[in-house]
């Protein structure tokens, strides 16, 4: 099952931002961007999770090194993933539950804003293509 982009940004990405209280059509257009550049490329890491592709220790660094110390935010989105799978398996719910793994890359993209997505082509591979 695939959503397409107008589901993906009315159905997930929008609400999420709503409930997190950061929805803006940037924010909305970014998270679309993340989601399709992994959707159409060819680059998947390896033992990345969900539509976003955040491997484990990327999910875990942002819930140690931003979410610890806003904890606000770390509520909310705490309070978006499941009660039992999340203290099983916390990375799975990056691929099974789309509005956790929405409010994540957001915070992801708060915590370090200039951080590449692994398969966004550097400046220099642009220029060489």
């Amino acid at each position: 099952m695939e959503l397409d982009t107008q589901e993906l940004r009315e159905q997930i990405i929008r609400p999420t931002l709503q409930y997190l209280g950061k929805d803006s059509d940037a924010a909305e257009n970014l998270l679309i961007a993340l989601a399709q550049l992994n959707q159409h490329s060819l680059c998947h890491q390896n033992k990345a999770y969900g539509i976003y592709q955040i491997d484990a220790a990327l999910h875990q660094r942002i819930w140690n090194k931003y979410l610890a110390f806003e904890p606000e935010l770390a509520s909310k989105i705490r309070g978006l993933a499941s009660q039992r799978e999340f203290l099983n398996n916390p990375h799975t719910e990056l691929t099974t539950n789309l509005a956790y793994a929405t409010a994540i890359a957001w915070a992801i993209h708060l915590a370090f804003p200039q951080s590449k997505h692994p398969c966004q082509p550097t400046s220099a591979s642009v220029g060489n293509e």
